[in-house]
């Protein structure tokens, strides 16, 4: 079993695949004391006391109740609360009915179990009773009568523990969460680096690197969205290390809005770590029986780099997250109209499209934003999803079967979660969208958001989806959200509950995608939000796939997909080859390299087939040949990084490897040309030492070992933003 309770030492130990999480029940008060978190270790002998520093000043209460704030404000607790006087950040602040802020929890008891429990009405990862041990502790707060279980699960395949936690009121009197965290991790030292993703829209995920330091740092998102400028992802990390070497500790939290992730460096040079929803625009009421349940939070321990941590990450996602018809499927290579036509498209020209696609080799037409209501410009009609017949003649069915009989798929594009002032919705309900009274709602991107929180909003925006999904063979979605959320008041709400809308939101938000994901099992849903707004975990959950980024820039796009595959699989990022010069950056990049670079992710085009080059039409057959050859690979294999164009300025290179090691296929993108320099040598990873691997272009053969500590030469490459596949077998 993966977890066990040692009775006479008092302490809980966790065993993952190769990693081990320890914690102790302390003091005659029963406190819960974070020990350990890392490389596994073994049973017996442990000595939770030394490790937790019990017989060193301050000490504990017992023993010295003269000075109870010192010890709260140094000892590694499992879960901090508010109040007392551990003054490090804290993972849970409530308000009782007398208005005060105090509380304290401390072990009451545990269970343990096979298997993986689901959150009520929220994503999570799942496992089975023979990979998952589940850990539950309940700690009681006996003042305020509140109970606080804490939940684990260990998969003992993988380098991953799990985190959520349910807050449940068993007194007569209303509480207030004013601040509820998924998972708090004291560290001893503060020698440590933190990995984090940042960016901006076109620009999302950008990886920073940053020393810990003394004080907190906070990654964040206040939008109502996970958001472009950061992701509910960090990593804790050992000074020196990198990709391939040193202690790395990863935190991913499954959930879609607003989040944060503190790292604070203490007075004792100890680093906690806390992450889960942020408290800003936060607060639940809590009636007397009710209980909150808060996300969970993905913990991955890799002792050998970053590289470890991703491909757990990876993984863990694939096989334990994703789910539906195309969790382990190859997807249709799609064409786009958005970059295609924007908003100037009829059923003629969407048919030329097709036409031109089905004699490519392409499989699936997705007709983007444009064909509801009267919107032939963003300014308008969000709301009013039903289909415009003056652009699309003969109506929907009538275009999907056309599209049919090319024998290609049809998708569709909706923003169901927004609203726009010009719109019948919003002339017949103004009151259906996020606003507060007496106030004009702040606009972007000319629209509102709708009010979530209310059920009848639900049901119109679900029966509208549901009319138009079943009225024709549709079989993939694109779902938007372009923009954040403000102005935040819900006229369907009591003023109670008003600091409730931003997580009631998310939760309609999975509401909504849990029945339509139910309703239509056999659509590939594609989320989106102005791009990779929303690029996380929670709705990985009910979408296999996510766009990426709305920049379509191939060299962009080495940065952004860099960023996003240290946590995300490839198998998940929405990735496409488009148009040049670059709608976004103006850049031109060879056709040929838009197809690397986007072979990395789903793959698929968003370009005017009708109207480019020959040229690069006549490469469109090759490149959905290579997809069809290389795909399963990519889908399924070991990701390694193995050189970045962000920290050398001239190339970008990486590989997929097998998961038995017999096939690799390498990407290699030269992104600007050095004069009077030779080839350039790369050393691979992951390889079978012991094998011989054969280049299936060259002929050319080699032992893995050779490959990555000799290295091998990339030769034939001359210009700015060129590529090249290599792709090496192993020989039987």
């Amino acid at each position: 079993m993966g977890i066990k309770f040692f009775e006479e030492k008092k302490f809980f130990k966790l065993d993952a695949k190769d990693t081990s999480y320890i914690i102790g029940i302390v003091d005659e008060e029963k406190f819960l004391g974070h020990v350990y978190f890392g490389k596994r270790i073994p049973d017996e002998p442990l000595d939770i006391s030394s490790l937790l520093r019990l017989n060193e000043p301050p000490f504990v209460p017992s023993k010295n109740n003269r000075d109870r704030m010192s010890f709260y404000d140094s000892f590694p607790t499992e879960y901090s609360t508010h109040g007392l006087g551990d003054f490090r950040e804290s993972c849970l602040v409530i308000r009782d009915s007398n208005g005060h802020s105090v509380c304290g929890i401390n072990y009451c008891s545990h269970i343990i179990y096979r298997g993986k429990p689901q959150l009520e009405g929220l994503p999570a990862t799942f496992g089975d009773k023979d990979l998952c041990t589940t850990l539950e502790i309940t700690c009681c707060d006996k003042v305020l009568n509140l109970e606080v279980t804490l939940v684990y699960t260990a998969f003992e395949n993988l380098d991953v523990i799990t985190r959520s936690v349910r807050v449940k009121n068993n007194s007569d009197k209303v509480i207030k969460l004013e601040k509820v965290l998924s998972a708090c991790v004291d560290f001893d030292g503060i020698d440590y680096d933190i990995i984090s993703l940042h960016g901006s829209w076109a620009r999302e995920r950008r990886v920073q690197r940053m020393p810990v330091g003394l004080d907190k740092r906070s990654i964040n998102s206040i939008r109502g969205e996970s958001s472009h400028q950061s992701n509910p992802f960090i990593a804790l990390m050992d000074k020196d290390a990198n990709d391939d070497y040193g202690n790395v500790y990863g935190f991913n939290l499954v959930y879609s809005g607003n989040f944060t992730a503190v790292v604070e460096g203490g007075q004792f040079d100890t680093t906690r770590v806390v992450m889960g929803i942020h408290p800003t625009n936060f607060e639940w009421t809590l009636a007397p029986g009710e209980e909150f349940t808060a996300p969970e939070v993905v913990m991955v321990y890799s002792d050998k780099g970053i590289g470890k941590m991703t491909r757990t990450f990876h993984d863990l996602y694939r096989n334990h997250l994703i789910r539906g018809k195309y969790k382990d499927r190859k997807r249709p290579v799609l064409i786009n109209s958005w970059e295609a036509t924007y908003f100037d498209f009829n059923t003629e020209k969407l048919l030329s499209i097709a036409k031109e696609a089905s004699k490519l080799g392409i499989e699936m037409l997705v007709m983007d934003d444009g064909w509801f209501g009267k919107r032939n410009s963003d300014n308008c009609s969000l709301g009013d999803w039903y289909v415009n017949e003056e652009k699309i003649k003969g109506g929907l069915k009538y275009l999907v079967d056309e599209v049919n009989k090319l024998g290609l798929e049809f998708g569709i594009w909706f923003e169901p979660e927004m609203i726009s002032p010009d719109s019948d919705l919003y002339r017949a309900h103004p009151d259906w969208c996020i606003h507060v009274p007496n106030r004009t709602p702040v606009l972007c991107r000319n629209q509102y958001v709708l009010d979530l929180t209310n059920d009848e909003v639900v049901e119109y925006v679900y029966s509208r989806l549901k009319d138009i999904l079943s009225g024709a063979n549709i079989t993939y979605v694109k779902w938007d959200m372009n923009r954040q959320l403000s102005d935040l008041g819900s006229s369907f709400l009591p003023k109670e509950k008003q600091g409730e809308i931003q997580h009631r939101y998310v939760l309609a938000v999975y509401k909504l995608l849990d029945r339509i994901t139910k309703e239509f099992p056999h659509v590939l849903l594609e989320s989106c939000s102005g791009g990779g707004a929303r690029f996380d975990p929670g709705m990985l959950y009910y979408s296999p796939q996510i766009w990426c980024s709305d920049n379509t820039d191939a060299i962009e796009r080495l940065v952004i997909q860099h960023g996003t595959a240290i946590v995300y699989p490839l198998s998940a990022i929405g990735a496409h080859v488009s148009d040049c010069p670059n709608h976004i950056v103006g850049r031109t990049t060879p056709f040929e390299t838009r197809g690397f670079i986007a072979l990395a992710g789903t793959f698929g085009y968003e370009l005017d087939i009708t109207r480019i080059s020959e040229e690069d039409r006549k490469m469109i057959p090759g490149q959905i040949k290579m997809y069809h050859k290389y795909n399963d690979l990519i889908r399924t294999g070991d990701y390694y990084r193995i050189a970045n164009y962000t920290e050398n300025h001239q190339y970008d290179c990486w590989a997929v490897v097998s998961k038995d090691k017999a096939e690799v296929l390498v990407t290699y993108i030269q992104v600007l040309q050095r004069p009077n320099y030779r080839s350039r040598r790369i050393y691979l990873k992951g390889l079978d030492e012991n094998a011989v691997y054969r280049n299936t272009e060259t002929n050319q053969a080699y032992t893995g070992s050779a490959l990555m500590h000799a290295g091998l030469n990339i030769i034939g490459i001359h210009g700015d933003f060129k590529g090249k596949l290599i792709h090496l077998v192993k020989e039987k």
